[in-house]
């Protein structure tokens, strides 16, 4: 079983990605989604492909998310929309290219993602969203889609992204329409399949400073319902590491000092107050989860990000980072674990 994490493409998920372990790496299949820039569409691209190619290692094959970007900003005076400028731009830095559809795209979309396939040869990866309210695709839709990628089922991926899992309450229904997709899809072959969802909380506004409080990861409670319920191998596991599933807003002002700490079963979310210069706060904040239940037997071993923290718990470090540098840490963190969950149990 691999483990699909649905990352943001900024540069901390870059930077964590970029240390993760040679182990870590083996059992990933990573998903990258651009985020809307409305000043840097072009420039966006561009960034993008350089960073993963310092990040993404040689073999390596990156599934890539343009959706939510708007194609028509990047065809002013350009040809082509973000896929083809991608495809391009990746395969001129040596970095292979999986690119993300969905059965709604747009048929000049759905050709830049075939072409992409002609210089990648890659496949392509087929997202379908279960929680937009709108029906599920048919057969149809499905077998057109396939068609305009023109490729075999067996060249393709399946993302079931059931979206934000926020509470125990609708997660039967939530588990069953999962499941009707899965039911619908297993006429095929396909190369992959996984189901992903999202808990963590659009933002940190209302934790409590000062403590840890625990976030369930209700998104795993998900997929493990689908696992047991469904007849035959369970898919692949697919979360949005340490971030909620829908893309951000701009986030405006500095954040306060936090770690996203991921456990077996939730997140420890430490958030604390300003009350040192800059963010010395978070020497503090880095020190009580060493000292605290939450940390690890294998420690600053665990990851890289781990290993950071550990250096601002013993004040190795002269500055304690910011907001990129903490979501790489985290993120490096939760990579390691839901990896390790895997490699242990063969589930997460």
């Amino acid at each position: 079983m691999a483990y699909v994490p649905i990352l943001k493409a900024k540069a901390g998920e870059f930077q964590a990605l970029e240390n993760a372990t040679a182990e870590v790496r083996s059992r990933m299949r990573p998903v990258l989604e651009l985020v809307p820039d409305p000043e840097l569409v072009r420039d966006q691209l561009e960034i993008f492909s350089d960073r993963a190619m310092d990040a993404i290692p040689t073999g390596v094959v990156l599934t890539v998310d343009c959706g939510a970007l708007p194609a028509t900003r990047v065809l002013e005076g350009d040809s082509g929309g973000p896929i083809a400028r991608l495809s391009e731009s990746l395969d001129l830095r040596g970095v292979a290219m999986c690119p993300v559809v969905r059965t709604t795209d747009t048929d000049d979309v759905l050709r830049e993602a075939a072409d992409a396939n002609a210089r990648h040869r890659r496949g392509a990866c087929l997202r379908v969203a279960t929680d937009s309210g709108e029906a599920l695709p048919d057969e149809g839709q499905i077998r057109g889609t396939l068609r305009a990628l023109r490729l075999d089922p067996e060249e393709v991926d399946i993302l079931i992204d059931a979206g934000p899992v926020q509470s125990g309450v609708g997660m039967s229904g939530l588990a069953e329409r999962v499941l009707e997709l899965l039911d619908l899809l297993a006429q095929w072959r396909w190369r992959h399949e996984c189901v992903a969802a999202g808990a963590f909380p659009a933002n940190l506004t209302g934790f409590p400073r000062g403590q840890a409080t625990p976030v369930g990861r209700l998104d795993l409670q998900l997929w493990k319902r689908v696992a047991q319920q469904r007849h035959g191998k369970p898919p692949d596991f697919g979360d949005f590491g340490v971030t909620h599933p829908r893309m951000p807003t701009q986030s405006r002002g500095t954040p306060d000092p936090n770690m996203r700490y991921t456990t077996s079963d939730c997140w420890q979310v430490f958030v604390y107050p300003r009350v040192r210069s800059g963010n010395d706060d978070f020497f503090t904040l880095s020190r009580d989860l060493v000292s605290s239940p939450h940390w690890p037997a294998t420690g600053p071993r665990t990851s890289w990000g781990d290993a950071r923290l550990h250096e601002c718990a013993n004040r190795q470090r002269l500055k304690a980072g910011g907001g990129t540098q903490w979501r790489a840490w985290a993120t490096s963190h939760h990579l390691a674990v839901v990896t390790m969950e895997l490699a242990a149990w063969g589930t997460p």
